[in-house]
């Protein structure tokens, strides 16, 4: 009996590790510049494509109902809190990575090509947003 629990137990383990290498879940977003925490997104997947929304914005001197100014889609003049930031991702084969999706940057209302990418057991996200070949890699931190 004990020897079923434990294959059970690390059966149970092992799944959950597999399950934290999505980048379904709720993400802080740090500042590039400052180190400063600025927002918590959640992101969510429906019928194998990811979506994201800001959850939370965490910076004090940002006004909660700033709205995205410089955004050019249907975005435009929306709150920034609650507006979906990640649009169109999928799961690359055999990959933990997702990719074909775009991220809005709100704050200058520009929208990259998205690639996210699960490290540290799922513990953080690498978020790379780029136009060509130009762009940046953040480091997001999963919300436990």
């Amino acid at each position: 009996m004990k020897t079923f629990s434990a294959f059970a137990g690390l059966l149970l383990s092992a799944g959950l590790a597999s399950a934290q290498m999505s980048p379904v879940g709720t993400w802080r977003t740090i500042d590039d510049k400052t180190g400063e925490a600025k927002s918590e997104i959640r992101i969510s997947e429906s019928g194998g494509v990811l979506s994201g929304r800001v959850e939370k914005l965490l910076r004090t001197h940002v006004k909660q109902d700033q709205t995205c100014d410089e955004c050019t889609d249907d975005r435009k003049g929306q709150r920034v809190l609650g507006m979906e930031i990640i649009r169109g991702a999928k799961k690359v084969e055999g990959r933990d990575v997702w990719e074909g999706g775009k991220i809005l940057d709100p704050e200058n209302g520009k929208e990259y090509t998205l690639r996210l990418t699960p490290v540290e057991g799922g513990a953080k996200m690498e978020v790379r947003g780029s136009i060509l070949f130009i762009g940046r890699t953040q480091t997001w931190t999963r919300v436990q």
